[in-house]
């Protein structure tokens, strides 16, 4: 394994044991509203500066773009190695209950993601990508779906929750989705979505309004596993758009077809 990717390995299961001991107790765990169906809790912060910590005393020289703290002071074009960090996916899933959330850390060197890590810690599971690498869950080497029709696939999306303006614009992609596939989830943790169209349990995801941190991980899991990430159109600028994405080679192809036209306008 990459010396940068076990530090990020090491720095997840860092996160994930300050996860793991508050998920025990719930009710005592303190959550604030940043904005409207926006939350953040104490865990949030505590992983996240316990993965900084790791990152930091390794790798001192390198910028942070993390969800909760923002960018590092020495975060600018001439930084040649930017960590974004989301110390946990899926707030909302977590503070419910709903195991369905993950730790999300990737390294971004000269404006390309080289090194990816998104863990579950419900369930153990590590997903791990290095560029040229390929793509591994806990060690063994994962793939993308052999699925090469729309109708016959699994989707994963996301909804607006915090920005409602959009959501007329996402039931309409949701019928058009929801007639053209199998069938259509809505886990709630975009990283984790990611993961599971890498290894072949989601053969596509869709979502608009992302950040960074929710997508640099799952974009090299996804390619390194032989899938294709993109924004609506197909092009490859969707890190800093926010609009995704993503499946095997054929679905991807037929995904772009059917949500072209919500493609964000130039």
């Amino acid at each position: 394994m990459h010396p940068m990717l076990n530090t990020a390995v090491k720095a997840a299961r860092r996160a994930a044991t300050i996860i793991n001991r508050a998920s025990f107790d719930l009710d005592r765990v303190q959550v604030t509203e940043k904005q409207f169906n926006d939350f953040v809790t104490e865990v949030d912060k505590a992983a996240e500066a316990a993965i900084i910590e790791v990152l930091t005393s390794a790798y001192p020289d390198h910028a942070i773009l993390a969800e909760e703290s923002g960018a590092s002071a020495n975060l600018h074009d001439e930084n040649d190695n930017v960590w974004i960090i989301d110390p946990l996916d899926g707030t909302t899933n977590f503070i419910h209950g709903f195991p369905q959330y993950c730790v999300s850390i990737a390294l971004q060197q000269r404006g390309v993601i080289t090194q990816a890590v998104i863990y579950d810690p419900t369930r153990n599971e590590m997903f791990t990508a290095s560029k040229g690498g390929g793509a591994f869950l806990n060690d063994k080497r994962i793939r993308v779906t052999r699925c090469d029709k729309l109708a016959d696939s699994l989707i994963g999306t996301g909804f607006p929750s915090r920005d409602l303006s959009g959501l007329d614009e996402y039931l309409a992609m949701f019928k058009v989705m929801t007639s053209k596939c199998q069938g259509l989830r809505r886990p709630g943790s975009a990283a984790l979505d990611l993961a599971y169209v890498a290894c072949g349990r989601l053969d596509g995801f869709f979502e608009k309004g992302l950040a960074p941190w929710d997508i640099a991980a799952g974009s090299l899991v996804i390619t390194e596993a032989g899938g294709i990430v993109g924004n609506f159109s197909g092009d490859s600028d969707y890190l800093h758009k926010g609009d995704v994405l993503a499946g095997t080679p054929k679905v991807f192809a037929q995904m772009v077809n059917a949500l072209q036209p919500f493609s964000a306008k130039k």
